[in-house]
């Protein structure tokens, strides 16, 4: 296969393996999937790329797949066709008499940060600067104001998508309505290529922070008691709990008020006596900044559920006594469990209003493990039988319901996991855009 007819009617640069800048454009950030190689990259530098892409494709023959940030969970925002590499559309525009904020499709969350941050204003955005805007959108965007401000699809206004037939649409409430509905929390790669989404912004508030750590012993009590916190705190209050394979137990939240207020939330905590305690307020950028999430890196793995009750402690004791069991492996990731505060303006609209089904719960599930290119595949084998081992012994306190974002492809109920009743909808949009679905992937409607 040659790319040269491509490179001909593309503005943007055509990569092939070798090239300056081609591993960095389709280097997935999960090293599961390093061995998926391209064969070639085209760096898109206008939406008329993605439509010539899309032809050419087409004619020829080619896979092709949409890469923002490349942060897909199951790698799937690489293969060995075309990748078309968005980071080219990453300008934004804030219109400051209405907080209209207009994004590429390319742009990445730090990007979009620093253009707000001079309007004092924001929306639900993700916690690391890498992710891309379309991802984190199209498969719903849970954040740490969420519960406040609802999901990023949420404050989505409309979207521009690049279709199938290389034909461009505008969605929104009122124009191509279905599938607007299908691209908040439907999921990425499955209807179109989005070139630019507009959100509407609201001004951003003080806020206060708290991290606090406790030894293995405290762990049963704390998430037990963080579960009921949480459950009737006001929705300015985002917390997340989380077990670590290294035997520690840590808090971390974000609370949209004042950090006197944060204490008097957290006060049924004192007594469990964590040997950290950081609660301090912060202004609206030094959350952002306080919150942001770091990663070792290498392969990774993750699983998870929904539930709109807290955990009982018999389920509490299945992620403890799984966490303290974890197999081991040489990235300092390690394994774990989280939950994750939902609720709050999440579960404002209804299952069926967008595409996103998880409405209506209270804590998401997060279970993960991970290692590295030096581990052995018997490790990795390990640690794959502990994470689905763990899944399926949290099933008797959860639902079988799945955060798309966190994408799991060995999860084997995905349509009722990830999208509920909205699945059969999802599929008549689908064959209305992409009939013949040449968007597709092995999890794709």
């Amino acid at each position: 296969m040659t790319f040269d007819s491509l490179a001909a009617q593309a503005l943007g640069r055509v990569l092939l393996p070798g090239d300056e800048g081609f591993a960095s454009r389709s280097k997935p950030f999960n090293e599961r999937y390093a061995a998926t190689v391209p064969a070639a990259v085209l760096a898109v530098a206008s939406s008329e790329d993605v439509a010539t892409a899309i032809r050419w494709a087409r004619e020829n023959s080619v896979p092709l797949v949409a890469r923002g940030g490349g942060h897909s969970y199951a790698g799937t925002s690489v293969n060995t066709g075309l990748v078309l590499d968005l980071r080219g559309l990453s300008g934004v525009h804030v219109d400051p008499d209405t907080a209209l904020v207009t994004v590429g499709g390319g742009t990445r969350t730090g990007e979009l940060y620093s253009a707000l941050r001079p309007h004092d204003i924001a929306f639900p955005l993700g916690n690391s600067d890498e992710v891309a805007i379309g991802g984190l959108t199209l498969g719903g965007g849970v954040a740490a104001v969420s519960r406040a401000w609802g999901l990023t699809c949420d404050s989505l206004v409309s979207t521009d998508v690049v279709l199938a037939d290389g034909s461009a649409v505008t969605c929104s409430a009122t124009e191509n309505p279905d599938l607007f509905w299908a691209c908040r929390g439907g999921g990425g790669g499955n209807f179109g290529v989005n070139t630019s989404f507009t959100f509407q912004a609201r001004p951003v508030v003080s806020s206060a922070t708290c991290l606090l750590l406790w030894e293995w012993d405290h762990a049963v009590d704390v998430m037990l008691l963080v579960q009921e916190i949480q459950r009737t705190a006001p929705d300015g209050l985002s917390l997340r709990a989380g077990l670590t394979s290294g035997g520690m137990v840590s808090l971390i939240g974000w609370h949209l008020g004042s950090a006197d207020e944060l204490r008097t939330l957290l006060a049924p905590l004192n007594h469990t006596k964590p040997f950290r305690c950081d609660i301090e307020d912060r202004t609206y950028w030094e959350a952002v900044e306080y919150v942001h999430h770091e990663t070792a890196g290498g392969a990774f793995a993750g699983r998870t559920r929904t539930t709109s009750v807290p955990l009982p402690e018999q389920g509490v004791r299945t992620l403890v006594t799984a966490v303290a069991k974890w197999p081991g492996s040489s990235n300092p990731d390690g394994g774990g469990a989280a939950l994750f505060g939902w609720g709050g303006a999440i579960n404002a609209l209804g299952v069926t209003e967008t595409a996103f089904p998880h409405r209506e719960a209270m804590f998401l599930v997060s279970l993960d493990t991970s290692w590295t290119s030096a581990d052995s595949p018997q490790v990795v084998r390990d640690n794959l039988e502990w994470l689905t081992a763990l899944h399926e012994d949290i099933g008797p306190f959860a639902d079988n319901a799945s955060y798309l974002n966190f994408t799991d492809p060995d999860l084997a109920d995905w349509r009722q996991a990830y999208h509920g009743p909205n699945y059969a909808r999802l599929a008549e949009v689908k064959k209305r855009y992409d009939p013949d679905r040449f968007f597709s992937f092995s999890q794709a409607i």
